[in-house]
């Protein structure tokens, strides 16, 4: 599985970014997909997780603000980042797994993730 991220930027606080998550052929349909992030000097958080059939689940910290999200044609997945704060920015990386449960916090653990796209709040 290949997973490749984009769409990362600097971004005023307050404001919205959309990451993508180029993924290889049918991972999108066949794979439990999420994000999760790390933060200089912090640990990985998972923040948000969308099961084979679509179920989403999210971290508190990020709840009502993003939204996880996948198109299985184009093997993409998305986060849809609004109102974002200082407190999220960090390195967020893709990742997927072939099984999942609805925890949010295991997505750190998946055993396939992206290279990473930087996202910086001011």
């Amino acid at each position: 599985v290949q997973l490749v991220e984009s769409g990362g930027a600097l971004v005023q606080a307050g404001g919205s970014l959309r990451l993508s998550c180029a993924a290889s052929r049918y991972t999108a349909s066949r794979y439990c997909m999420g994000w999760f992030r790390q933060a200089p000097g912090k640990e990985s958080e998972g923040i948000a997780l969308i099961e084979n059939y679509g179920e989403t689940h999210y971290a508190d910290s990020v709840k009502g603000r993003f939204t996880i999200s996948k198109d299985i044609a184009g093997n993409t997945a998305y986060l849809q980042m609004n109102n974002l704060q200082t407190d999220d920015t960090a390195m967020y990386y893709c990742a997927a797994e072939k099984r999942c449960g609805s925890a949010v916090v295991v997505v750190t653990v998946f055993g396939n993730r992206g290279q990473g796209t930087q996202v910086t709040v001011s």
